[in-house]
């Protein structure tokens, strides 16, 4: 694998007059779009390909400065570039103000002979793109691994998507508390991922250099 590229964007605050607790820092923290979703986006990526994002440049925007007469301090969106510790680049747009897009988290992943693609909006399947030839596979289909068939729960055909990842969780720390952890399950270190991954966008922005990220 030698690129990892995507976004994540939504369009609930693309307009002026939209406003949330986000926006004021006391209420929501330093950073709005990328530690609300961006940092999703990169948990996505990192446990995918099994690459950590090593080094990062970012640039934050705030398309809207005033938002219901209040100054708005967070960013309403951020782009950036990265380096990975196993020798990939990758790219990421995180965005709150893209209009018709709810949550469409989109992740590629290149390697030289095929790219792996996953659309949030379109959960019940991942697209192959190849040289000769692109195929689309469909959840619940023979070509599904053994570690991926226990978490297709209803027929092919039935929607299943963001809700069930929540019950895939809760089943997976119930394992947890009776016999071996489950591969994936999140911990506290995850979390402490995403504040450095955080930390590290803003401190970018703020100094339009390269930073390490420290987690």
């Amino acid at each position: 694998m030698h690129l990892v590229h995507g976004s994540y964007l939504q369009d609930w605050m693309s307009r002026p007059d939209d406003t949330n607790w986000r926006t004021a820092p006391e209420s929501g923290g330093s950073s709005r779009t990328f530690a609300d979703i961006g940092v999703h986006w990169c948990d996505l990526a990192e446990f995918t390909t099994g690459h950590r994002i090593r080094r990062l440049l970012a640039t934050t925007s705030v398309v809207h400065p005033q938002r219901g007469g209040v100054t708005v301090e967070t960013e309403d969106a951020a782009v950036l570039v990265f380096e990975t510790d196993r020798g990939a680049t990758g790219s990421v747009v995180a965005s709150q103000v893209s209009p018709g897009r709810k949550n469409r988290l989109w992740l590629s992943v290149d390697s030289s002979d095929a790219a792996y693609v996953f659309d949030q909006e379109l959960p019940d399947t991942l697209w192959i793109g190849g040289r000769e030839e692109n195929r689309v596979l469909h959840r619940g289909t023979t070509t599904q691994s053994a570690g991926a068939a226990p978490y297709s729960t209803v027929p092919p055909g039935h929607p299943q998507g963001y809700l069930d990842s929540f019950a895939a969780f809760v089943k997976d720390a119930y394992t947890a508390f009776t016999d071996e952890t489950p591969d994936g399950l999140p911990t506290l270190d995850d979390g402490l991922r995403a504040a450095a991954l955080t930390r590290a966008v803003l401190e970018s922005s703020a100094k339009e250099t390269w930073v390490e990220v420290t987690s």
